[in-house]
């Protein structure tokens, strides 16, 4: 019995605990990012913001979460039934998932994985099915059609996001996510060398986590509301918790590869002061008022641009930049491997 506790029931409780201690704070995190958005697009355009529930509106968001998840769940009667609720489920699910690698601080991480950035590639990858399941299971052509253009939004700036990220894996010589900070702490933060990539990686995330002027899913004017036309109250909330989430995973990873993670600016007093993980949310809700920014002052693309600045703009210059910083690494004898 002794064994069975410290075998296996131990180590099983102990990853429990660390999941709820990220998940928990990331809903807290998404609820008052909704918030936060309203509160800067307000500001920006010259108006309040939501102010009146509870003190300077702080409990907008609880009051908007008892709304959509009180209300009655409407199910369309050609729906594949199965598919249609799993949907918004596996696309929160995926969106909780790829936070098992990401290093809040050093040690700080469920899964400290030597193959991390290639667990976030295949997790995001896997994002699209929801979107698919979504449009195909409505029994609707509005959302069928967004799903598939929402689908090959994703996949189209999934590719130069990958290239992007080889350049900075290249630099670091690992594709552990704590080495790559760590490698920033020997050197300068990647997005002085990779300041380009760093520009063509905050815009693509834009676009793949669909968010404006990339927000083609929604779609309102053309295709209804996009892949998500027959969802409403708690599947359609899952999919919002799965947007958001996206957000924030996607700002980490950008914090991680090309700001240092949870490194200081510099490390002197008084920037040593402050823990890893508060530089480390500093930076995360920096690159998200970028998406807050941006959704107040851009219009919105056409999807033709929209595909045209993915395959004939970001795929050749990220590929470029691959060739480049391998070549430049083989010239100082810094390729990973070159050495041995």
């Amino acid at each position: 019995m002794a064994e069975f506790w410290t075998g296996t029931l131990w180590p099983l409780i102990v990853i429990v605990f660390q999941c709820i201690a990220i998940v928990a704070p990331l809903f807290a995190v998404i609820a008052y990012l909704t918030f936060a958005e309203r509160k800067v697009i307000g500001a920006m355009q010259l108006r309040k913001g939501p102010n009146v529930v509870g003190p300077f509106g702080l409990l907008q968001p609880i009051a908007d979460g008892v709304k959509l998840f009180a209300k009655e769940t409407i199910i369309p009667t050609g729906a594949d039934r199965p598919v249609f609720i799993l949907a918004p489920i596996l696309t929160l699910t995926l969106s909780l998932i790829a936070w098992a690698v990401i290093p809040f601080d050093k040690g700080w991480v469920i899964a400290d994985i030597n193959l991390g950035v290639l667990f976030l590639f295949a997790v995001s990858g896997l994002g699209v099915y929801g979107i698919i399941m979504a449009g195909w299971a409505s029994n609707s052509k509005y959302a069928f059609l967004g799903g598939l253009r929402s689908a090959a939004q994703m996949v189209s700036y999934e590719v130069s996001m990958g290239l992007i990220l080889v350049s900075v894996i290249l630099t670091a010589g690992s594709m552990n996510l704590s080495t790559i900070v760590e490698a920033q702490a020997n050197s300068v933060w990647y997005v002085i060398p990779h300041f380009p990539m760093f520009v063509l990686f905050v815009i693509s995330i834009l676009a793949e986590t669909n968010r404006h002027p990339f927000d083609l899913p929604e779609a309102e004017g053309e295709l209804v509301a996009g892949y998500n036309v027959e969802y409403s109250a708690m599947p359609f909330a899952l999919f919002f918790l799965g947007e958001y989430g996206n957000m924030i995973l996607m700002s980490s990873i950008c914090a991680i590869m090309f700001l240092g993670g949870w490194l200081p600016p510099f490390n002197i007093w008084p920037f040593t002061v402050l823990p890893g993980i508060m530089w480390f949310g500093i930076k995360v809700a920096a690159i998200l008022f970028v998406f807050l920014w941006v959704r107040a002052t851009f219009p919105r693309y056409r999807y033709d641009q929209l595909m045209r600045l993915g395959w004939k703009v970001f795929l050749p210059l990220s590929l470029a930049w691959v060739v480049l910083t391998a070549g430049v690494l083989m010239m100082f004898g810094l390729l990973p491997g070159q050495g041995s």
